[in-house]
C-alpha cells in the first residue's frame, strides 16, 4: 500500500495550492461504521449504538473535531465498509464492525442491552441498557467517534443506543416513565448532499404497561442519523417490530419488546466517502461497480463506498 501522511486541513491553501495549479493528495473522508443491533429475546431492549464517526469534513463523532485531511500517492486503497450487527430474538447481537480507509478505523456500534439488568456493550457508540429491576449502564463510546449507551432507571422499560452527536436516552420515571430515545447522529454535507446526517442511535423498546399518554410515540425514537424505532407492546398500543439501522448512514438497531418475536432489530451498514479536488477527478476510480463516483457542486471529486472496495490513484 502506499505510505500515507497528514496534513492540516488548511495545509493547501498555505502553501498556494490549488486544484488549478494540481492536485496535491490532499483528501477528505468520512468514515461510518456498521451500527450494533438492538437487544432482543426478553421484553425490552435497548437500543443499538450507532457505528462510529470520524471525517475531515466537519465535526468527528463523540464531540470530536474535524481530522486533518490524508493526503493520497497513486496506488491501490483498499476501503472496508463495516456491516450492521444482526438483531437476534435468542438474546443480545453481535456489534457492528469496524470501516477502514487508510490510516482510518472507525469502530463498530455496541449491541444494546436484553433482559434482565444486561448492559449495553461499548462501542464506536455504545448500546443502551436492557430491561431490569436495576440500573443497567449502558455502553461506553469511542472518543472522538460517538457517544455512550443511555442507563436503564425504569424497571419496566430500556435505554437508547448512542449516536455519533449525543448519548442515548436513560429511561426515566420522571415527570412520566418513558423509554429511552437513541442519541442523534452527526451532520456532513461531504457527499454533496447538505445536511446529511449520519450515526444515529437506535431507540429501545416499550413495555405494554406504559399507556399512551406517557409516552406518546409509542416506542424509543431512533435519532437522527439512520437510527431504528423500538418496538412497541402489547398492552394500550398495538404491537410492532421496531425498525433496522438504516444501511449507508450507520445508525443502530430498534430494541424489542415484551411481544414476540422479540426481535431486536439490527444495525445499518456503514459508509466510506473521500472527496478531492476538480484536479484529481481523472485520477481516481473506484471498484467493484455498485460504488461510484460523482461530480459536487463546485467540482470536487466524491468517491462513495457502500460496500467494500478498493480506491485507485494513478
Amino acid at each position: 500500500m502506499p505510505l500515507n501522511s497528514t496534513r492540516g486541513a488548511g495545509s493547501a491553501k498555505g502553501f498556494g495550492l490549488t486544484a488549478g495549479a494540481g492536485w496535491d493528495g490532499l483528501t477528505d473522508f468520512l468514515v461510518v461504521a456498521g451500527g450494533g443491533p438492538g437487544g432482543g429475546a426478553g421484553n425490552n431492549g435497548g437500543g443499538g449504538g450507532a457505528g462510529g464517526l470520524r471525517t475531515s469534513y466537519g465535526p468527528s463523532g463523540g464531540g470530536g473535531g474535524a481530522e486533518s485531511k490524508v493526503t493520497l500517492t497513486a496506488g491501490s486503497y483498499p476501503i472496508t465498509v463495516g456491516g450492521g450487527g444482526a438483531g437476534l430474538n435468542t438474546g443480545q447481537g453481535p456489534s457492528g464492525t469496524p470501516s477502514v480507509f487508510s490510516t482510518i478505523t472507525s469502530i463498530g456500534g455496541g449491541a444494546g442491552g436484553v433482559y434482565e439488568n444486561i448492559v449495553g456493550t461499548p462501542g464506536g457508540s455504545g448500546g443502551g441498557g436492557g430491561q431490569g429491576n436495576g440500573a443497567a449502564a449502558g455502553g461506553s463510546g469511542t472518543a472522538n467517534q460517538g457517544f455512550a449507551g443511555g442507563t436503564q432507571i425504569l424497571a419496566n422499560s430500556a435505554a437508547g443506543g448512542g449516536g455519533a452527536g449525543a448519548v442515548g436516552q436513560n429511561s426515566v420515571n420522571s415527570p412520566a416513565p418513558q423509554t429511552g430515545n437513541g442519541g442523534i447522529g452527526v451532520a456532513s454535507d461531504i457527499s454533496g448532499t447538505p445536511g446529511t446526517y449520519y450515526a444515529g442511535g437506535g431507540g429501545a423498546g416499550v413495555h405494554g404497561s406504559q399507556p399512551p399518554a406517557s409516552f406518546p410515540a409509542g416506542y424509543g425514537i431512533g435519532g437522527l442519523g439512520g437510527g431504528g424505532n423500538g418496538a412497541t407492546a402489547i398492552g394500550p398500543r398495538a404491537p410492532s417490530a421496531g425498525t433496522a439501522g438504516t444501511n449507508g448512514l450507520g445508525g443502530g438497531g430498534g430494541g424489542s419488546s415484551e411481544s414476540l418475536p422479540r426481535q431486536g432489530q439490527s444495525g445499518g451498514d456503514g459508509i466510506v466517502i473521500i472527496r478531492a479536488p476538480k484536479a484529481a477527478t481523472n485520477r481516481l476510480s473506484v471498484s467493484p461497480g455498485t460504488n461510484t463516483k460523482t461530480t459536487a457542486p463546485n467540482g470536487d471529486v466524491i468517491a462513495t463506498f457502500t460496500v467494500s472496495g478498493t480506491l485507485t490513484v494513478s
